[in-house]
């Protein structure tokens, strides 16, 4: 359930949560592969930078960004100890910086286990957008820093955080591989990184939807929906990376909109619309949209007035490499027969 302190900033309409296994759709080069480009970087900051420059519109949608930052920071409850120096990686408008300043019901704001936030973005309109906001006051210690280009080297030195959080920013990394390597440096021995990010099957529905719209009138198809990674490519990169016990899972948040067209009026205000490489330039076209919309309420609306969007975020947990670390047993030196654990009581054996 989503703490109450967080309700106002949800949408015109309510946000709804399941979990199931994802449908494999993805677009992730193999660890250690030659860099390909997906994202035009270039694009994807005109688009960020814009967006913020609306500060009550982009306020106004930040209702995704919250939730994740709520539930991620969540995780940190289950990591009994103190974190002098925490980075906020892909900070957005320090949605993370806010949400750990949330009282947590039996125990103080999360806030409170840490001396220092470092809040880091390419996007200084956003990462800048609510500086003066009075979260910023309830953190014990706070700075912004901004980076350059997702695909540039971080500007940290070799083990200086205790902590990395990232919260719905590695999606538009092209080099996610190398991305991931470059925390890891950061951290410093036995250190945690927790981060949240679209992907799978994220906006399916809308996709699907201007998939046939464009068939139909145009008689192909276009990307008008960015790619986004599989969760089975996950676990793979972060032990690629050298992150140790590692813990992903997947969560769906569901959100009503109005009409089609409410819905990409909320992207473009988050500054996530479409960076494709491969994307057309100029503008959907009218009769596209019409199309898409009729498509997507015969689809995916089941007949209300409303229409769903899912927002499927991969959550994951790996931990530097340290000297006092649990460590899996050799192979072979296992004394229990998992058969004989999973029986039931007075079952007899074959």
């Amino acid at each position: 359930m989503k703490p109450a302190s967080l309700r106002p900033f949800l949408p015109r309409s309510a946000i709804r949560r399941r979990q199931f296994p994802p449908r494999r759709h993805h677009a992730i080069q193999a660890p250690g592969a030659p860099l390909f480009q997906v994202f035009n970087d270039n694009t994807k900051h005109l688009q960020r930078e814009r967006a913020a420059a609306d500060v009550e519109g982009s306020r106004k949608v930040d209702y995704l960004r919250d939730e994740v930052a709520s539930r991620l920071c969540e995780r940190l409850l289950d990591i009994k100890r103190h974190f002098p120096n925490v980075l906020d990686l892909g900070a957005n408008a320090c949605n993370i910086g806010r949400a750990l300043t949330v009282p947590v019901p039996e125990s103080p704001p999360l806030s409170t286990r840490l001396s220092h936030l470092t809040s880091a973005d390419s996007s200084p309109t956003l990462l800048h957008r609510d500086a003066s906001l009075p979260f910023n006051l309830l953190l014990p210690s706070h700075t912004r820093t901004i980076l350059g280009p997702p695909d540039q080297p971080l500007p940290f030195e070799p083990h200086s955080f205790d902590a990395v959080l990232s919260s719905l920013a590695l999606h538009w990394v092209n080099d996610l591989p190398g991305m991931l390597s470059q925390i890891n440096h950061a951290l410093k021995p036995d250190s945690p990184f927790l981060a949240a990010m679209l992907g799978g099957d994220s906006l399916f529905e809308l996709r699907t939807s201007l998939q046939l719209a464009d068939l139909a009138l145009r008689g192909g198809v276009s990307t008008h929906v960015s790619p986004l990674a599989d969760v089975r490519d996950i676990g793979g990169l972060l032990t690629k990376a050298g992150f140790k016990m590692l813990t992903v899972d997947v969560d769906d948040i569901i959100v009503d909109y109005p009409n089609v067209f409410a819905l990409m009026t909320d992207l473009q205000a988050m500054g996530e619309s479409n960076a494709a490489l491969t994307r057309e330039p100029g503008g959907l076209r009218r009769d596209v949209m019409a199309a898409a919309e009729a498509i997507y309420r015969e689809l995916h609306a089941k007949g209300g007035e409303t229409v769903p969007a899912t927002f499927r975020i991969i959550y994951m947990i790996g931990w530097t490499e340290g000297e006092n670390q649990p460590q899996p047993l050799q192979r072979g030196t296992g004394q229990l027969n998992i058969k004989d654990l999973l029986e039931a009581p007075g079952e007899k054996k074959s």
